[in-house]
């Protein structure tokens, strides 16, 4: 009888699955791309207390991620808010702890890229969850800059994503102005615009080519602000 239990026991354990192996982990800014699905190039993330310092990381290349069964963890008290209000839900890491669907984590990418930290398996993500950045990342550049699609431009070698949250400063005397159209009557001394203008106002007016000072996020890729240049500023 107990060589009988101990074949059946041996039996059963090799019956059993093997434990899944645990998934990779990555972060960086997450875009929408398509339905219940992200894109997220990985960086750096250091922790500094609660929030996150970041840097480029080395050969890292783009990875294009289904969310459809992950967890959300938010750093808002509430799913539905668009931002903090001032009052964070976050762990000794500095994680996100409110409990969100994959709907809300579609609502969160529609508003721009979001610092997350993903753990992935299969090109599927399992666990999203919102971090701080330590601080507000940006890089001004002057350049030539190259119409791609609807909203993504090209300066050299980089393309910058724009979304809603994109100002346009222009020298002109109408946001609906062609490039560079009329006298410069909105240019400060340095020959930049100053005219606030939307992001739907740059969709229109920018075609081609044009040279412009601009600001954006060199983790995210997003461009935040373009400044129509006059003369040779």
């Amino acid at each position: 009888m107990r060589s009988l239990l101990i074949a059946t026991l041996a039996v059963a354990a090799l019956a059993t699955p093997a434990q899944a192996a645990p998934g990779q982990t990555v972060y960086g800014y997450a875009w929408a791309d398509g339905t219940h699905t992200l894109r997220i190039t990985p960086i750096t993330a250091t922790r500094d207390g609660k929030k996150y310092k970041l840097a480029t990381k080395a050969g890292a290349k783009e990875l294009r991620l289904g969310y459809g069964g992950a967890g959300f963890r938010r750093l808002t008290v509430a799913c539905g808010l668009k931002e903090t209000e001032g009052r964070i839900a976050q762990d000794a890491a500095g994680l996100g702890t409110t409990r969100c669907t994959p709907k809300d984590l579609a609502f969160t990418l529609q508003l721009g890229p979001n610092p997350v930290k993903i753990t992935y398996s299969g090109g599927k993500a399992i666990q999203v969850s919102e971090f701080q950045p330590a601080q507000w990342y940006t890089k001004t550049a002057k350049g030539l800059i190259k119409r791609v699609d609807a909203d993504t431009v090209s300066l050299g070698a980089r393309h910058l994503t724009y979304t809603w949250r994109l100002t346009f400063n222009r020298v002109t005397a109408k946001c609906t102005d062609g490039w560079l159209t009329g006298e410069p009557v909105n240019a400060d001394q340095g020959g930049l615009g100053t005219k606030g203008c939307t992001n739907q106002d740059f969709g229109k007016v920018f075609k081609g080519t044009k040279l412009a000072s601009v600001h954006y996020n060199p983790f995210s890729g997003e461009l935040l602000s373009v400044w129509e240049v006059f003369g040779d500023a």
